[in-house]
């Protein structure tokens, strides 16, 4: 150990007067004499004030009482050396207290103790000026104050005093300086680092300890740090290291080391150089908790590059990294969790920590201490990503309660990470299952809440992950969860508003879960975010999909097309092309409206009493239980069970019919025929294409709007139809049958339905796959016959 700096201060030189031996009663006398005219007066009152100031707190709390704080700042510009040395010994030692320190930052004399920090004053002087700055310098104030009269300057000049206790204060202030970001920036324009690391060899430990704890503060500056490289800073550090005695400096000397592997450069300098290896053997052996939470931090950052991955694995880093998870310090145990994340990296590091780490970082999770769940979390966040087995681990160790517990901490960081670990759980349906049966769509719901965004996306992504059933996603609607879903369909945030839209399309996997969300007003906040060039994006774009599959009614308006997997079911309605953005009017509201000139809203309802009076009893109380049930679509019903759509027997007989006559049929192809010449006669039978003005349809539809006192007609009413009319009624009669069509909507008035059947050429062909064609159904010109889609027939029909 190297030796203390000397505690007492030497007495004053010969050429001052003996100082007067006073007590608190005479201290007021020699206060008065401050204000002497004589110089031999103030220095030896001075020097009487200076040693009772030294003799504990509670001289120096008098002194201020007795107001010698005022008069003292003006001794300290003094003309007489001796008296403005005198003076600036007596507020190095008053400047420790706290009452004295405010007094003097509203006195403004920090410009006047600078002053005494020349070159050409007494070595005596810039101790106990310095001292004076060090005191002071603790509170942020001061350091303003000091940092705008340019006090760094002189004081990096003192780093290179011969006196140890200038040396000591000067670095003392600028480690309380340096504290400040714009402090850290002036310190690198004035080269401080060089002079601090000469302070390294001093024999003081006290003045190491400080250049140390300043390097470790300005070396979070990527420029300090190349500048400490370039003067051999590397090689000092490594040094301290080495030396046993120094062990009191080896904390700093890790933190120091551990900011300046975070340069690429520094890497390869100390890899090379054998110190990595150094880190791994202070991590490994020492006892110390401050060391080997430092000497984890530094492998951490370490173990970012590849090749220092590698090279720790070889010497088997993992297992002192599970040891250090042991630590009874929290400081340690988060470094070396930090440490693992970093290592993760490694795929052959992922693979040890399977059986070796994840154990212990599940048990970390039940800590008391938020930053030690947190960085415990991030560990099994990366140690779980994109490894099956890893996750199964962590579940194998118990870890699914715990991980939901976190989804609760005070720390967005710990949530985020315990979120994204369940969800890489989650990829696999038997941990999914585990998970939900431990109430996750219920804790999820906070996250959801979050003002923090990673925290939202990593959230959002934990649904989609594992709301992929129907019990799932009604737990989360029965817990309130689809609202904060929805609000982050908004986000401005990409990622966030990214993952949502994928939760948003995995809910709307079933009719009660879609309904709600639409409700909720998703699907608005969809159209509005696809019609957005910068905020729409893949998963938006399929989940606005996803919910327009349970609402037909607005996706036939908006987009014209119904698939074959779009069932057509009653209470759908053909409000006619609507443009993107354009509110679609709930059903019930245009069944109230007056008729008026515009195109006439076709609705399927097939509910009626033509099934049989003795079931109406039994429909009525199903229905009921459904409208409870079920919330309605915006646009496809109402939640008012005083009010129900207009009946349609005609239709309720036709799928009677059908399923009576047409289910039957073996041979799809002859379905499909029959079918087109029913809907055909049904409508108003075959038309010939150059009488169609003569067909007055506009009458018929007319007519019935007058009849109905409606602009809604139900589809049975419709005697005379031509395209759109017959092709939604085929649509409506084939999904009640199971044959697959879909209804297509083109230009003026023309609608169709494709379908597919087998290529004739192929049949009896031997291996190889069946091929399909689509065809375009004819339900106006020759009901029944099928056109090739390609075709000119097929076009002429669609576009003529």
């Amino acid at each position: 150990m190297g030796k203390k700096i000397k505690k007492e201060v030497e007495p004053p030189p010969k050429d001052v007067f003996d100082p007067f031996m006073i007590e608190s009663k005479t201290a007021a006398t020699v206060v008065l004499m401050l204000r002497s005219p004589e110089e031999e007066v103030l220095a030896k009152a001075c020097e009487a004030l200076y040693k009772f100031a030294l003799k504990g707190e509670e001289n120096k709390a008098t002194l201020l009482e007795l107001g010698a704080v005022e008069p003292l700042t003006k001794l300290l510009t003094h003309e007489d050396k001796i008296v403005r040395r005198n003076a600036t010994m007596i507020f190095g030692i008053l400047s420790s207290n706290n009452d004295v320190k405010k007094l003097l930052r509203e006195l403004d004399v920090m410009n006047s103790v600078i002053a005494q920090l020349a070159p050409e004053e007494e070595v005596v002087i810039h101790e106990f000026a310095s001292l004076c700055l060090a005191n002071m310098s603790a509170e942020y104030t001061s350091k303003v104050q000091i940092f705008e009269h340019g006090g760094l300057e002189p004081l990096i000049r003192l780093l290179s005093s011969p006196d140890p206790d200038v040396k000591k204060n000067s670095m003392e202030c600028i480690y309380n300086l340096v504290q400040d970001f714009q402090c850290r920036t002036t310190l690198q324009e004035l080269n401080a680092i060089p002079p601090t690391l000469e302070l390294l060899k001093s024999e003081y430990p006290v003045i190491q300890l400080l250049a140390l704890k300043t390097l470790g503060v300005i070396t979070n500056d990527k420029q300090s740090r190349t500048t400490l490289r370039d003067n051999q800073g590397l090689d000092h550090l490594i040094k301290i290291l080495e030396t046993k005695e120094l062990n009191d400096l080896h904390v700093e000397a890790l933190a120091v080391i551990a900011n300046c592997l975070e340069d690429m450069d520094t890497m390869v300098q100390i890899r090379q150089t054998g110190g990595l290896k150094k880190l791994l053997s202070f991590a490994e052996n020492s006892t110390i908790p401050d060391i080997q939470k430092n000497a984890a931090k530094a492998i951490a950052k370490a173990a970012y590059d590849p090749e220092n991955r590698k090279l720790f694995h070889e010497q088997e880093v993992e297992k002192c990294l599970v040891a250090l998870l042991g630590s009874e310090n929290d400081g340690t145990k988060i470094a070396a969790s930090q440490a693992i994340s970093a290592m993760c990296e490694n795929s052959d590091s992922k693979d040890f920590f399977n059986n070796q780490g994840i154990p212990q970082l599940i048990q970390l999770l039940k800590s008391d201490n938020e930053e030690v769940r947190e960085a415990a979390a991030l560990a099994l966040a990366n140690l779980t990503t994109c490894n099956s087995a890893n996750a199964n681990a962590a579940a194998e160790a118990d870890g699914i309660d715990p991980l939901i517990n976190v989804l609760s901490s005070k720390r967005d960081g710990a949530i985020a990470n315990a979120a994204t670990v369940l969800t890489n759980m989650a990829m696999q349906e038997p941990l999914r299952l585990n998970i939900q049966n431990h109430n996750i769509m219920h804790a999820i719901i906070s996250p959801l809440r979050s003002a923090n965004t990673v925290v939202q996306s990593k959230a959002a992504l934990a649904v989609a992950a594992t709301a992929c059933d129907v019990e799932a996603r009604t737990e989360l609607r029965n817990s309130g969860g689809l609202e904060p879903l929805v609000e982050l369909l908004r986000s401005k945030n990409d990622e966030v508003r990214r993952h949502a839209s994928w939760a948003v399309m995995v809910c709307a996997g079933d009719e009660l879960t879609a309904s709600e969300l639409c409700r909720l007003g998703a699907l608005d906040i969809l159209e509005e975010v696809s019609l957005s060039g910068s905020r729409r994006n893949k998963f938006s774009e399929l989940a606005y999909n996803k919910l327009l599959n349970n609402n037909l009614s607005l996706k036939y308006s908006q987009t014209g097309y119904l698939s074959s997997s779009n069932i057509i079911n009653d209470g759908f309605y053909d409000y006619g092309r609507i443009n993107p953005g354009t509110k679609l009017l709930p059903l019930k509201e245009l069944c109230l409206q007056e008729p008026s000139d515009r195109r006439a809203v076709l609705l399927i309802n097939s509910k009626s009493d033509v099934k049989g009076r003795e079931k109406k009893e039994e429909e009525k109380v199903k229905e009921e239980e459904e409208v409870m049930a079920v919330p309605k679509f915006v646009g496809e019903g109402s939640s008012d069970k005083e009010w129900c759509p207009p009946p349609d027997p005609d239709f309720s007989m036709y799928v009677y019919e059908v399923t009576k006559s047409i289910l039957p049929i073996i041979n799809i192809k002859e379905q499909i025929e029959v079918l087109a010449k029913y809907v055909a006669e049904k409508m108003g039978g075959k038309i010939i294409k150059e009488k169609i003005p003569d067909f007055s349809w506009e009458l018929h539809i007319s007519e019935l709007k007058f009849q109905l006192k409606s602009n809604v007609i139900p589809i049975g009413h419709v005697k005379k139809g031509i395209f759109y009319h017959r092709a939604l009624l085929f649509k409506a009669l084939a999904d009640r049958i199971g044959i697959g069509c879909s209804l297509v909507r083109g230009e003026y008035g023309r609608a169709w339905n494709e379908v597919m059947l087998q290529n004739e050429s192929r049949k009896g062909v031997i291996g190889g796959l069946p091929t399909f064609e689509v065809y375009v159904v004819d339900l106006m010109f020759h009901p029944g016959g099928l056109m090739k889609l390609r075709s000119r027939e097929a076009d002429l029909y669609r576009l003529l």
